[in-house]
Parts: structure tokens; C-alpha cells; sequence
């Protein structure tokens, strides 16, 4: 997979540490994350029932193979926004640091954003036992699986994309108006969010149910218009990317089309919503909670 020519991200990370603004920013980032992702998924596995747990798998997740070589692709999404922000650093150097600053302040904000609805209902699916190598050993190892709606990994990549595209064509409009980047950047979004249905970390209902917080969050950033779009693009190119199992094209259409109408029957629940976490609670609601059989 192409990436952002930029330094690897632990080396960003380094040189990040030695800007103050930029060591804060970094610093509550990873502490809003294991405020808001790590510890309350631990403490409702190891307490459970105190707050329910809806199983949101689909029937057309079934058309979506297991492909164990697409983990090294989902587990980017870290390094994915590590590397936008260390991309205003390499290009602008010094006066890289605020828009860097303000970038890694947008991937904390999903995390806000997102707690409103796990504080009230956690999600789960079934994802395989796979324990053969090391990255799925750490998957499984780190990972409760108890929050997969709105997919944190999929608000992350198009907060990613879109905002890196906002602030490049706002500094720099006639340079970035056509940028590859940024179109790089959007073909590592949509990889991303294609390995993590392809190692089955989530249902394709989570993908609407992110895109859908994502057009709440910031309708300007991510409208409707640009989550059809967003869609279009899935599944649409094979080239550089792992091998093994794929789609078949046959089924692309359904998959593309469920996670659409769901997007937009959230979109709609959410206009006289007084909350935006409503659409989602009330989905969740309907959906066996885990521990039952069937769907």
C-alpha cells in the first residue's frame, strides 16, 4: 500500500516530542484513548452487564471473506493520521507545528465525540479465533471488541482524509487544489476501512453507523454528498493491496448499497433527533444483545 512520503511514524512521534505544543497534543491524545477506548472496554469485560452490549452483525458480512493478510492494512489507521500530522511537519518545519497541533487534536475529538453513545450501549460481532501470527495475537490481546458502533477505525480515516484535504487546499489552494496527496491519502481511507471488514473487526453496519456520526459531527467536513462517494470508492481497485480472497464483484453492489441505505435512514432519524446519538441507540436497541442466539 502507497503512503504518504513522509518519515515512519514512530520517527514523527520522536521528533514531536521535542515541541512542547506538540508533545501535549500528543500526549492527551493517547491519554483520551485509554481513558475513553481502553479502560471502559476492559471494565464491561471484566463487569459485564452494567451497560448492554448489542451483537451488530449483518447477514451480508457473510460475502465478505476472511483474509488474514489484510491485518498489516488495518493495523495502519494509527500510523495513517500519525503521518498527516508529520506531513505539515516535513513540508512546513517550524510553522508545520500548529496546523500538526490542530490535526491531532481532530483525531482526539472522535474520541469525545464517539463516548457519548458507548457510555449508553456497547457493540460487538463475531470475529474469528484467528491466532496465527503476532499482530492477531495483539488484536486479540488489546482489543475487548466491545465497541464497534460508530467504527472509531472508519471515523479516524475519513477525519483523516477530509480534514488533511480542508487544511492543505485552505494553506496552499492553487498547489493543493489537485493534490495526489490528498488523493493518497483518501485511497489509504478507503484500504483501511476495507481491512477491517476483510479481518472482520466489523460488521458493514458499522461503517454506516460511523459515516453517519462523522456527517453529525462536522456536516461541512463529511455531507451526504461525500459519503456516497466515500462508498463508491470501496472495493473498487485491487492493485498493491494484499492478496488472498476478495469481494467477488457480484456482491459489491449489495454490500455498498446496505451500508448506504443504512447511512441515510440514520441521516433521516437524525433530523428530528434531539441528540445524534438517538438513531444509533434506538438501532442498537433492536439488536440481540450478546449472549443471545440469533439475529
Amino acid at each position: 500500500m502507497e503512503v504518504l512520503n513522509v518519515p515512519p511514524a514512530w520517527k514523527i512521534v520522536g521528533r514531536s516530542l521535542l515541541y512542547k505544543r506538540l508533545r501535549n497534543a500528543f500526549v492527551g491524545c493517547c491519554g483520551t484513548v485509554a481513558r475513553l477506548f481502553f479502560m471502559p472496554q476492559y471494565r464491561a469485560a471484566l463487569f459485564p452487564r452494567r451497560v448492554p452490549v448489542s451483537r451488530v452483525d449483518h447477514p451480508l458480512d457473510g460475502l465478505i471473506p476472511f483474509n488474514h493478510r489484510w491485518v498489516t492494512v488495518y493495523l495502519d489507521f494509527v500510523a495513517f493520521w500519525i503521518r498527516i500530522a508529520g506531513f505539515f511537519l516535513s513540508r512546513y518545519g517550524r510553522k508545520g507545528i500548529n496546523p500538526a497541533v490542530e490535526f491531532i487534536e481532530s483525531i482526539e475529538e472522535l474520541y469525545l465525540f464517539a463516548d457519548k453513545l458507548y457510555k449508553k450501549n456497547l457493540s460487538t460481532t463475531s470475529r474469528p479465533r484467528w491466532l496465527r501470527g503476532f499482530r492477531f495475537i495483539l488484536i486479540h490481546m488489546t482489543d475487548p471488541h466491545l465497541m464497534c458502533i460508530p467504527s472509531l477505525h472508519v471515523m479516524i480515516v475519513i477525519r483523516g482524509y477530509t480534514k488533511f484535504r480542508r487544511m492543505l487546499s485552505s494553506r496552499e489552494p492553487g498547489r493543493f487544489q489537485n493534490s495526489g496527496e490528498i488523493e493518497l491519502v483518501k485511497r489509504q481511507a478507503l484500504d483501511i476501512v476495507q481491512a477491517v471488514l476483510y479481518v472482520k473487526q466489523h460488521s458493514i453496519n458499522c461503517i454506516s453507523a460511523a459515516m453517519y456520526a462523522m456527517s453529525r459531527l462536522d456536516p461541512a467536513l463529511f455531507p451526504a454528498e461525500e459519503a456516497e462517494l466515500f462508498v463508491s470508492g470501496l472495493f473498487s481497485r485491487r492493485d498493491g493491496l494484499p492478496g488472498g480472497e476478495f469481494v467477488q464483484p457480484e456482491n459489491v453492489p449489495k454490500i455498498k448499497s446496505h451500508i448506504l441505505t443504512l447511512y441515510r435512514r440514520f441521516i433521516e432519524e437524525g433530523k428530528n433527533a434531539g441528540d445524534w446519538c438517538e438513531p444509533l441507540l434506538r438501532f442498537l436497541s433492536r439488536l440481540p444483545r450478546a449472549g443471545e442466539r440469533g439475529h
